[in-house]
């Protein structure tokens, strides 16, 4: 049996895949690689995230997560602070000039779910937003 191109899985993944790439090419030229921005976006979402945390979220070495960090920390964009909890681990904020970073990343978001969405009415992409939480959160809770 092999698994047909226009499977839910197959589809979704290949989206992904596609929206990735495109937002990394948007990303050329600026200050933030990809996995800058991704880090930024998800420290904006969580922050305080504990530094063993963030890698988690992000699916990504500990050691991978601190050059990470220390590359946006020495831009000035986040911070480690100590874990008050936990004298052993850091939490992890933004500082500095993150949140003009955090426009300009809004920005080209916008851009590509512009572009992504194209030809797509807005009642097509509510229903495709909803069946994506469901979705998530169907497998989150596994």
């Amino acid at each position: 049996m092999a698994i047909k191109q226009d499977s839910l899985g197959f589809l979704v993944a290949d989206v992904a895949r596609l929206l990735r790439r495109s937002l990394q090419h948007r990303l050329e030229g600026s200050q933030l690689s990809y996995a800058q921005a991704r880090l930024l976006i998800h420290v904006s979402l969580r922050e305080g995230v504990r530094q063993i945390d963030l890698a988690d979220f992000l699916e990504i070495q500990p050691i991978t997560l601190a050059r990470l960090i220390d590359q946006l920390s020495n831009a000035g964009l986040v911070e480690r602070r100590p874990d008050p909890a936990d004298r052993r681990a850091y939490r992890i904020y933004l500082s500095g000039d993150a949140p003009a970073q955090l426009l300009l990343i809004e920005k080209t978001l916008n851009q590509l779910r512009a572009d992504a969405l194209k030809g797509i009415d807005d009642q097509e992409a509510a229903i495709i937003t909803s069946a994506l939480k469901k979705m998530a959160g169907n497998l989150t809770s596994r």
